[in-house]
């Protein structure tokens, strides 16, 4: 056995299974299984141009000798971007902890309780200390959260303002830059006219719909906005508020002065800088747009016993059911950092977040007076943590850099200075000193933090916060490692068994691959940083650029998008670009299969098109014959066709160069959904199947763990005509020649997590890549054989192979009364988590096993599989209560001296034998989501809650 292959250990089934698994298959070797699988015509003719593999330890020296490029100078360059102190016990409980990094999306909410609270936490954070009713469970960054904010108040205009077709949004010249970078990129499809400007000079006509404005400023002051807001609620002109979450702990909330909805980033709590991400964006609103709010929330309910339970609330809000009338993407969230952030404030409580915040001011206050000592003159008269000093910004940037010190100097009279949780009494002192130097000034140490205020009476905080039992019990490390544990025990992971979930690739995330994002010389880089400091991310960013460009065939990366929505939005809004630089700016069709993403329709109603749906055949494939009738009644306004590939339906079509041919025979573009790249690497890919731009799960396909639901990194890749348009940044300068507006705030999206994806490439190396893609294969052909006779698979290939999913018939067993949702909730009991449910057909489970997971695993899988298949034929329809309809079972159900059902607790909880090697108990039972929906609860109980009548 080869021990320095990454590959032997990353990708499941033995050298030894190989002949068990094709003898089941019917294929006499895995390139007879390929052959039969993936069309001819589109099999890629030579090997990628990629390296050879690295062994896990020549991939960490790489790393290690790469981190050392990058320079760490102390930093306080600020626009929303801060150093912190994550603490330990976060780190290594959390960040580190596959408990939480591999858990998926809490769908299956009966094993998801632990992250389900962890989130009602952090939802509970951000609704105290904005002073609003309902917070979601995240959003991307603060840039995607303000766009966010605009589009939902476009959304619920007044009926007035609709009717007079008020398009106007007022931005505050406050606003941080790349903040208005986005706003463009996203107002331009929607039609929305940005007007940015001086908020004490904005004239409220009523022209406008809504307002943006940014607390404190992006230059350090803290502005008195009541007036603003007061005078835009008479006007019918609704307000948003980017505001950072820290200083809301010393400024009056938001929600306190009227505003509509509130949003920031919760980096500042213990998140490390990561060159730009991954960060939980936070959104808050008002109860009454509860069903216009982006993302996901997170509700308190009751399971069938009456018990307390936790579920993602109003879940009808998704794409898959709305599709293009959906409003914002679900799959937008940082569900890992968002968890980290609450347990941050958690861990902290309102005094110790008091204390932090205190610190933090009163560290600027010092270093404010300290300047002026010198003859310096600090411009802000009011403020949180930064402070702005008139001066020859060129000198003093000059003298900063050779001690290794970064200020912002927004312009050449004057330094920017943003203070952190990290500066210490020594990093202020190294700070005069540079002044010191520049006029050349004797200065007196700073000794001690003066005590001072420079927020305006009128705005200062005096509503009380975290409150909840929660947030001041857990303050001990002892006692929050225990917490962390008791949360991580009730949710199922990939530490546990195979998580199976169809079009999400839930393969094997290596420890390999996660050590470096433990490494400050990693985790400290703001993104705003001179490039030259970031070299080592700088090499890894291009390099992992041109691997992607390589496996995808085509000729450029951009990898600011930071989730796969991101990805489809950015890929769009290039293909809009490129039209328009032909003068072809009416070119709004798009076209989309019936069977596509459901996230599909809703980014391109995003990106400004229309969409039209073309037809399936009986088969599962597009219909070819509807499809070019299609594209040639639309020809003249053609934009593109979305295509997956492999279909949806886990079928490689071999039309598919026929389909993309028609697409550009008429005008159009061809975008490709990558979210099945895990059945293309080095056999196929979109530039040989005619594709013009994709873009790529990089947490699916290139082992970027899921955390639960985010983080998320869904770069694009383009055909030559798209590169001049690939997306910019306001700061650092990306894209192409004519680049689109950001897609997101940071330059590179979330750097900090390509890491993952970068050590996945290099140590699987060229060969691997391609092995990898044929193992996913082979599992996936030989859970469709096991379960050949007990389930019925839809959709095969020609040759009736599965590409890397398939997808289970489970509506004939309705005739005995069970649902595809009983079939997902008992295999909690077998100690599984459901595949897909009910996408992309009603009544179905897509299954996708990834090359991860051993022969072992799928056979213990497959054998739940048959045993419920059993359970179902014994099933009456007119005698509901079997184990089926029961499940899942909980240890209290089977520990109770009552048990009033037709069946053992052995058959409830132990129905095979594997099961009592290593069983997983569900923590309640199933959730009621319509009580949860008409009781919307969605932060943790009030203190008084836990005391004793």
């Amino acid at each position: 056995m080869n021990t320095d292959s990454f590959a032997l250990r990353h990708i499941g089934p033995r050298e030894n299974d190989l002949p068990e698994m094709l003898s089941t298959i019917g294929a006499s070797t895995l390139d007879q299984l390929i052959f039969e699988t993936v069309p001819d015509d589109i099999l890629l003719k030579k090997a990628l141009n990629l390296d050879t593999a690295m062994s896990e330890q020549e991939y960490l020296e790489h790393i290690t000798e790469l981190s050392t490029k990058n320079k760490i100078f102390k930093t306080y360059i600020g626009l929303g971007y801060h150093q912190s102190n994550l603490p330990p016990v976060i780190q290594r409980n959390i960040l580190e902890n596959p408990g939480w990094y591999t858990a998926y999306t809490p769908y299956q909410a009966e094993i998801a309780q632990g992250r389900l609270e962890a989130l009602l936490n952090f939802q509970t954070v951000v609704s105290d200390l904005t002073g609003m009713e309902l917070a979601n469970a995240s959003l991307l960054d603060e840039a995607t959260a303000a766009a966010e904010a605009m589009s939902l108040l476009l959304n619920v205009r007044t009926k007035n303002k609709k009717k007079n077709d008020a398009i106007k949004f007022f931005v505050s010249d406050e606003i941080l830059p790349q903040t208005l970078s986005l706003l463009e990129t996203r107002a331009l499809p929607i039609g929305v006219e940005l007007v940015v400007g001086n908020h004490e000079e904005f004239d409220f006509s009523e022209e406008f719909f809504g307002a943006l404005l940014q607390y404190p400023g992006k230059t350090g002051k803290v502005f008195n906005y009541k007036n603003f807001i007061a005078k835009a609620n008479e006007n019918e002109i609704k307000v948003a508020v980017a505001a950072d979450i820290l200083s809301l702990v010393m400024l009056e909330s938001p929600g306190h002065f009227g505003v509509d909805v509130v949003v920031g980033t919760t980096q500042r709590f213990g998140i490390p800088l990561g060159y730009g991400g991954p960060h939980a964006a936070f959104f808050a609103t008002k109860d009454e747009y509860k069903r216009s709010i982006p993302g996901r929330i997170i509700g308190v309910t009751k399971d069938t016993d009456g018990n307390r339970a936790l579920r993602m609330a109003l879940q009808t809000r998704e794409q898959h059911i709305k599709r293009d009338k959906a409003t914002s993407n679900i799959c937008t969230a940082q569900v890992l950092l968002a968890v980290m952030a609450g347990m941050y404030a958690v861990y902290h409580g309102p005094e110790g977040l008091k204390y932090i915040a205190r610190k933090v001011h009163n560290s600027a206050v010092t270093l404010a007076n300290a300047l002026e000592e010198l003859g310096f003159e600090q411009i802000n008269e009011t403020y949180f943590d930064t402070i702005a000093i008139k001066t020859d910004a060129t000198k003093i940037k000059f003298l900063a850099e050779a001690k290794e010190v970064n200020f912002y100097y927004p312009n050449d009279e004057t330094v920017s200075i943003s203070i952190n949780e990290t500066t210490t009494i020594k990093d202020l002192n190294k700070i005069v000193a540079i002044f010191s130097e520049a006029n050349k000034k004797e200065f007196q140490k700073i000794t001690e933090l003066e005590t001072g205020n420079k927020i305006p009476e009128e705005v200062a905080r005096k509503t009380e916060f975290l409150e909840q039992e929660v947030f001041n019990k857990y303050h001990s490390e002892t006692d929050l490692m225990r917490y962390i544990k008791k949360l991580e025990r009730k949710d199922l992971s990939l530490n546990h068994s195979m998580i199976s979930l169809g079009s999400c690739t839930m393969k094997l995330n290596a420890a390999a691959e996660m050590l470096p994002l433990s490494d400050p010389m990693w985790g400290n880089m703001h993104p705003f940083v001179p490039v030259e400091q970031a070299e080592g991310y700088q090499i890894v960013l291009k390099k992992l650029e041109k691997q992607l460009t390589e496996i995808t065939g085509f000729a450029a990366t951009s990898l600011q998008p930071n989730s796969g929505a991101q990805g489809e939005f950015a890929g769009l809004m290039v293909i809009r670009a490129y039209h328009e630089s032909r003068g072809e700016a009416h070119r709004n069709i798009c076209l989309i299969p019936s069977s596509a993403h459901g996230t599909n329709p809703a980014s391109a109603v995003m990106a400004g098109m229309k969409v039209v749906v073309t037809k399936a055949t009986a088969e599962g494939n597009i219909d070819v014959d509807d499809l070019r009738e299609k594209a040639l009644k639309y020809k003249d306004n053609l934009s593109c066709l979305m295509v997956t590939y492999p279909s949806t339906h886990g079928v490689y079509e071999s039309a598919i160069r026929e389909i993309t041919s028609i697409i550009h025979e008429n005008g159009g573009q061809v975008y490709m959904d990558g979210a099945n790249m895990n059945a293309q690497v080095g056999l196929t890919n979109p530039g040989a199947i005619g594709a013009d731009v994709c873009h790529l799960n990089l947490h699916k396909t290139f082992a970027i763990p899921h955390g639960g639901g985010g983080p998320g990194v869904g770069p694009i890749c383009v055909a030559e005509q798209l590169v001049p348009f690939l997306p910019s940044n306001p700061v650092i300068k990306t894209g192409g020649e004519k680049a689109i507006s950001a897609i997101s705030a940071a330059p590179y999206g979330s750097s900090l997590v390509c890491l993952i994806s970068y050590a996945y490439i290099c140590m699987l190396g060229v060969n691997g890549l391609k092995k990898a893609t044929q193992y996913a294969i082979l599992n996936a052909n030989y859970i469709k054989e096991r379960l050949n006779g007990h389930y019925e698979v839809l959709y095969a290939g020609e040759r009736g192979r599965a590409a890397h999913e398939m997808i289970v018939d489970c509506r004939p067993f309705k005739a005995k009364g069970i649902e595809v949702t009983d079939i997902a909730k008992r295999l909690m009991d077998y100690g599984f988590h459901a595949p897909t449910v009910s996408f992309p057909i009603a009544g179905t489970l897509m299954i996708e096993p990834t090359e991860s997971e051993s022969k072992m695993a799928l056979d213990q899988f497959c054998d739940a599989m048959i045993s419920i298949r059993k359970e179902i034929e014994s099933a009456d329809k007119d005698e509901p209560n079997n184990v089926l309809k029961n499940s899942p079972h909980t240890l209290q159900m089977l520990t109770s001296d009552d048990w009033d059902f037709p069946y053992t607790r052995q058959e409830a909880a132990f129905p095979i034998e594997y099961v009592t090697d290593n069983k997983f108990w569900p923590s309640i039972r199933r959730v009621d989501d319509a009580y949860g929906d008409r009781n919307l609860i969605c932060t943790c109980d009030p203190i008084e809650a836990y005391m004793e009548a």
